[in-house]
C-alpha cells in the first residue's frame, strides 16, 4: 500500500509541495509528516491537501489554514 498526498491551491488545482514528501507505508504516517510539515508547505504555496492510497481518494481537500474563527 502506498499513502500519498495531493497539494493544491484553495481553488483545486494541483500544485508542486514546497516540501517534498516521501513514499508512506501507513496512513498514520502520512499524517503525521502532514502535521509537520503543514506550515512549510503553505507557505510554498499549497493551501488544502487531500490523502490517497494506492490511487484511491481517502479525504480531502482539507485547508493547512489555522481555524481563524
Amino acid at each position: 500500500m502506498a499513502w500519498m498526498w495531493r497539494f493544491e491551491k484553495a481553488d483545486g488545482t494541483e500544485v508542486s509541495p514546497a516540501v517534498e514528501p516521501e513514499e508512506f507505508t501507513t496512513q498514520g504516517d502520512a499524517e503525521s509528516w502532514v502535521g509537520e510539515a503543514w506550515k512549510e508547505l503553505l507557505a510554498g504555496g499549497a493551501e488544502q491537501v487531500s490523502l490517497f492510497e494506492d490511487g484511491a481518494k481517502i479525504y480531502g481537500p482539507m485547508s493547512l489554514r489555522a481555524d481563524e474563527s
